[in-house]
């Protein structure tokens, strides 16, 4: 096996093992900034590039609370519901403007924030945690896909250098390419939503 396929195998693995934050995990009181920064970093290690990656700091929770992205703390500690939050921050961050985040979340925790009606945001986060672990064998075997796709180009380069990694940057063009049109869906989801809350909203203005 060559450097190429050892390479996808072991990421294909990372996939089907990966996991996000279980609501069993989360703690059930309220944590200070160093304790939530600990605990983030606990529970989302295998999702770092390099070893000494921090999965959230100070600097960036405070941001996110100044851009209206994560609700403030109370006397300094964060709820449960701020570890979803972040935890949504953190995947979304990675694809999408602060500004379509903002778009996403507002109305997310205006109505599910810390709220005693059904759904709240601990069902929401489970309902949303179930989906995704349904998912994650189909995204190692669209990877596994893509890669035989690429490994059956360029076969007629000699030198095995060349080949591997031709046949390497196909496979970063087509799992690229899949990231790019998704985000475009994701984008044309976010924009039509706006689109028809605000329409909404001038309409209601306008009936009062």
């Amino acid at each position: 096996m060559n450097t190429f396929n050892e390479v996808i195998e072991r990421y294909a693995a990372q996939i089907r093992t990966s996991d996000v934050i279980e609501i069993a995990d989360i703690p059930t009181i309220d944590l200070y900034m160093d304790q939530v920064t600990t605990f983030m970093d606990e529970h989302l290690s295998d999702v770092k590039r390099h070893e000494d990656d921090k999965i959230l700091t100070k600097t960036m929770i405070n941001n996110y609370t100044k851009n209206n992205l994560l609700p403030p703390p109370v006397k300094k500690k964060y709820s449960k519901e701020h570890i979803y939050v972040l935890t949504f921050i953190y995947y979304l961050k990675n694809i999408l403007s602060i500004s379509d985040i903002q778009k996403l979340l507002n109305p997310l925790t205006d109505k599910f924030f810390d709220t005693d009606e059904v759904p709240d945001l601990d069902t929401i986060y489970s309902e949303i945690y179930s989906m995704e672990k349904l998912q994650i064998d189909a995204l190692s075997k669209d990877v596994l896909n893509s890669t035989e796709l690429a490994k059956s180009t360029f076969k007629d380069v000699s030198d095995d250098e060349d080949r591997d990694f031709l046949q390497l940057f196909t496979l970063v063009c087509l799992l690229s390419f899949d990231v790019y049109m998704k985000k475009n869906i994701i984008e044309s989801l976010i924009d039509d939503y706006t689109s028809r809350t605000s329409q909404a909203g001038r309409a209601k203005t306008k009936e009062e």
